[in-house]
């Protein structure tokens, strides 16, 4: 980083600022030419926006090879985060966590991991060739929720496979949970595997006091970190951390294979901006987060039958750390799925809060929530705990089926195939991803095993009205599966 750059500095935006104010005259692209050809997007997003939504050229640098102020701005979100180097990913943190697996892993290549990884990972590992070790993660059979990595389960991981070539953590998952990334990553240094993170969801961890151990902080060779969740960039903007162990040159080239050679000013400039703002107001605006989730955490367990879980939930083990910035709620008591109470408060009250799954709901708390808009949201959860609870026998709760790993999801995906119905597929191996979007994580994925609690576990997701995704059939009746 140049010594006369700072945290206070922003240069990428200030080169557009600049680029704005000379009023260039575009005979390139993009054809709305600075928003005059198409004046209906351009009432719709604003002039501003339109003015910086522009191509890459000398003064604004090049994304794919970054000389000049991107690699300036690269620089100060690296510092930023503790990092040796950082890349902008324009393709959102599902980029950032294939580009990280793909510069580890090649063909043939064993990746210790835990099953409840985002959809992304798994894609990564078909695309490349890498063969999953699966660590089995905790489970709360109260919330039917899956937890951390245990280290006795890493280490048992890496002693029955020496040869892998990296583990991979969450940190957190989409709940809040946290496994021992400190420990996990000198378990892996010190058997010569590099420590991959997926931090889509704690970007915040680097910025406030009092809350987990971030992955750069834990000595991690790679993150991927989803500035747009809590870092407050534009949807689909996201960071890849690179420690000094990592080959910064190569990880830009594996980069450069699928991300495309448009990078978005808009994506990239927000980048930058919001790095900026994370460092100079992150600690204060995180500290005020965290007060707002603890006020409604402990507003919802007033009311009764909802359970807003935190920290007591640590238990040095699968639950190392918790993300008290994460508003979950178990509505099991209530008798009624996580998915149905966000159906009620996205219909009936026009409250949208982040997903809901068969046992539990997430509303996603950042600095831009006000307090009027809590009350409103614990009011809503208030009357639709007395208008509509009900007797929960028989409801599911598992959020998490270990699986039987037949074969990598390369071979599964790419293997000759043939659609069946769902309720004959028992016992098959499936070809296909199939999962609750959100979070993400598959329920099944090519590979596996189809099992009777996986047939019965999906159909019930289906009549709860959860969103279903990932297979050819949209209607998820039939399934693609191994021949």
């Amino acid at each position: 980083m140049s010594t006369n750059l700072s945290q206070n500095d922003a240069p990428l935006f200030l080169a557009l600022e600049e680029f704005k104010s000379i009023r260039v005259v575009p005979f390139d692209v993009p054809g709305h030419k600075r928003g005059r050809g198409n004046r209906e997007l351009t009432d719709f997003l604003g002039e501003r926006a339109m003015l910086a939504d522009v191509n890459s050229m000398k003064p604004l640098d090049n994304l794919c090879h970054p000389t000049g102020v991107i690699k300036q701005a690269e620089a100060l979100a690296a510092d930023a985060f503790g990092a040796r180097e950082a890349f902008f990913m324009v393709g959102g943190t599902t980029s950032s966590v294939q580009a990280m697996i793909l510069s580890v892993c090649k063909r043939g290549d064993k990746l210790i991991l835990p099953r409840n990884v985002h959809r992304s990972v798994i894609n990564a590992m078909i695309l490349c060739g890498a063969l999953p070790v699966y660590v089995s993660p905790g489970t709360n059979d109260t919330l039917g929720i899956s937890l951390g990595m245990t280290p006795q389960s890493v280490a048992e991981a890496i002693a029955a496979n020496p040869d892998a070539k990296a583990v991979l953590v969450n940190n957190p998952t989409y709940y809040g949970i946290c496994s021992d990334i400190g420990l996990i990553t000198r378990m892996a240094h010190e058997n010569n595997m590099l420590l991959l993170a997926d931090e889509a969801h704690g970007t915040h961890f680097y910025f406030g006091d009092g809350l987990p151990l971030s992955a750069m902080a834990a000595g991690a060779d790679m993150a991927s970190v989803s500035m747009h969740k809590s870092g407050g960039s534009l949807t689909q903007s996201s960071i890849l951390l690179c420690g000094s162990a990592v080959n910064a040159n190569y990880v830009r080239q594996v980069i450069n294979l699928t991300q495309t050679t448009s990078g978005s000013y808009l994506l990239l400039s927000s980048l930058d901006i919001s790095r900026r703002n994370l460092a100079i107001n992150g600690r204060s605006t995180i500290e005020r987060v965290k007060g707002m989730a603890a006020y409604a955490r402990a507003e919802i367990n007033r009311i009764g039958d909802y359970y807003a879980f935190g920290a007591e939930l640590k238990d040095g083990g699968a639950v190392f750390d918790f993300d008290v910035t994460k508003l979950s709620v178990n509505s099991l008591e209530t008798g009624l799925a996580g998915i149905e109470v966000y159906d009620l408060l996205r219909d009936e009250y026009d409250i949208q809060i982040e997903f809901g799954d068969l046992g539990n709901f997430l509303a996603y708390i950042s600095v831009g929530d006000t307090q009027k808009n809590l009350e409103r949201l614990i009011s809503a959860l208030s009357e639709i705990r007395r208008r509509y609870k009900k007797d929960k026998t028989g409801m599911l709760k598992a959020e998490y089926i270990s699986p039987r790993v037949i074969a990598s999801p390369r071979d599964a995906f790419y293997a000759e195939k043939e659609s069946v119905p769902l309720a004959q597929s028992v016992g098959r191996v499936c070809s296909e991803f199939v999962m609750c979007y959100p979070p993400g994580i598959p329920i099944l994925a090519p590979g596996e095993e189809i099992t009777r609690a996986i047939v019965d576990y999906v159909r019930y997701a289906k009549e709860k009205g959860c969103m279903l995704t990932g297979p050819e059939d949209m209607d998820v009746n039939m399934i693609n599966v191994i021949q």
